[in-house]
Formats: structure tokens, sequence, C-alpha cells
């Protein structure tokens, strides 16, 4: 039976001075309506409430990661189109002076070592450009957006080191060259190594392009740095496969000491290259 109305049933047990007929849908108590909280069916008192909320199942929180793709415009990379145009319309006007000064060749590494990065923006020749920006094109925006620009921009440079060291230790001390072709490949290394990482398994044509163009000079012959470009792919895929094990945001220092070891690495290799083999 019903309490009577004025009785102490019939009076909210949070606020005593007011009257109510309303229940907790789950306790039974009497609830004014300042105490009452919308349910599915009824209304709850407010330890009911935060009973509920604290019994409910915790759903996991999103992991910062490394690779939250971005909308922004992929700056770096139409940066580096940009530069690469300009040198490369340099070297026309100006008799070949800046393709002399920009180059790179194993004998200028002690003497003038910003050669071994400075090479990754000049050309030798309209189709070389044009084939290097375009793949540049291709491949730039999706990794820039991807990685975003601070880590875009140490895989490149470090793509490109690792091409002019490659270059240092497989060839002839004298023998000169140009092009993004290092760096370019570090970025479709790190590309395949970042897709299969995430689960991707439709790299195939990719690797398929980067063996031809690792074997192509060997038949064909010309003047291209099969040698850059084995050294830029294989610091692309470290690199990808670095960030690829340092994505969680809590992981970013460790990400850091390592991109530092991989430049520490290639000045090993320098050293060991002119002080130890001669």
């Amino acid at each position: 039976m019903s309490e009577t109305a004025g009785s102490a049933g019939n009076n909210c047990y949070r606020h005593p001075d007011r009257q109510s007929f309303v229940l907790c849908q789950r306790c039974g108590r009497t609830i004014c309506p300042s105490c009452q909280t919308q349910a599915a069916v009824g209304v709850h008192c407010p330890e009911c409430v935060n009973e509920a909320r604290a019994s409910a199942p915790k759903t996991k929180s999103r992991v910062r990661t490394a690779f939250s793709p971005s909308s922004e415009r992929p700056v770096v990379t139409y940066s580096i189109m940009a530069l690469c145009a300009v040198v490369f319309l340099l070297q026309q006007v100006t008799g070949g002076f800046v393709t002399r000064e920009l180059l790179y060749a194993p004998v200028y590494t002690l003497s003038e070592p910003w050669r071994m990065f400075t090479t990754i923006f000049t050309h030798g020749s309209i189709i070389h450009i044009l084939f290097n920006m375009y793949t540049l094109y291709i491949f730039g925006p999706v990794l820039e957006r991807m990685l975003g620009r601070a880590r875009y921009i140490a895989l490149y440079v470090l793509a490109g080191f690792g091409g002019s060291v490659a270059v240092l230790l497989l060839t002839d001390p004298m023998q000169s060259v140009v092009g993004a072709s290092g760096a370019i490949f570090g970025l479709m290394g790190a590309f395949v190594v970042i897709q299969r990482g995430l689960g991707g398994s439709n790299s195939r044509g990719l690797l398929l392009i980067i063996g031809l163009n690792l074997v192509l000079p060997f038949f064909i012959g010309g003047n291209v740095s099969w040698q850059a470009h084995l050294g830029g792919v294989v610091v692309g895929a470290l690199i990808g496969f670095i960030y690829t094990k340092t994505r969680n945001i809590r992981q970013k220092n460790t990400q850091i000491l390592a991109l530092v070891g991989v430049g520490f690495a290639l000045l090993a290799l320098i050293l060991v290259r002119i002080f130890v083999l001669g």
C-alpha cells in the first residue's frame, strides 16, 4: 500500500521538505524533480545514476599515433619541387657553374661535405628532373600528410644523405652524381614499409618499380647512379620501419633518438670508408 500524502515516504529522500510521489526506477526511493534523471524507463536518483556510470564498461581511448592523415597542403613537397626547378634553371643559365658547385663526388667528401646534400636538388637533364619531380609528386604528398612535415623532412634528407653515402662507398672517387633520385627512392622504400606495417599488402607494383630501377642500369648503361638509388631505398625503408615501430605519440623521444642514430650510422660509414678503407 502506498504512503499517504504528507507522510515521510512521500518526501524526497535528499530534500525532506519537498513532497513528491515519484520513485527511482532502480532503488524505489522518493525523489523530487531536482533529483530526477530521465532514464530509458522512468527516472533514476543521483546515487543510482552515479553507480551506473561507475559500473559501465570502459571504452578504450584512441591511441594517438604519428600517422594522423592531414588535409593540409603538402607545402614541403611543393617547396622541394620548386627549389629543384629553380636550381635546374640556374644550372642552365650559368653555363654549368651551379652544377659544378652543387654536384657530389666522393673526392669532395672531406673538403666540401655539404655537397652530399646539395646534389639532391640538382639534375642532369630535363628528362631527369621531370621524371624525379613526377615521382615526388606521386609519393610526396601522401607521405607528408601521413607523417607530418617534420618527419617527412627527416625522411627525405636522411634518404638523400644515404644515397650520397652509398655513392662514396661504391663508386670511383672522381665519379660525380646529381639528382634527387636517392631521396625519392627513400620515399618509395619508406612507403612500402609503412604500408605493410599498417596492414596493407598491395605493394607489389611499387616493389617492381623499385627493383627495375635498381637493376636496369646494369643492362642499359647510361649515367644512372644505381648506388644512390640503393642507398636511398635502404635508408628510407629503415626510417619507415622506425616510424611504424614508434607510432605512439609517447614514443616521440625514442623516434627522434632512432633517427639521430641513423644519421650517426651514416657518418660512421663515411669515416670508415675514408680513414679505414682508404
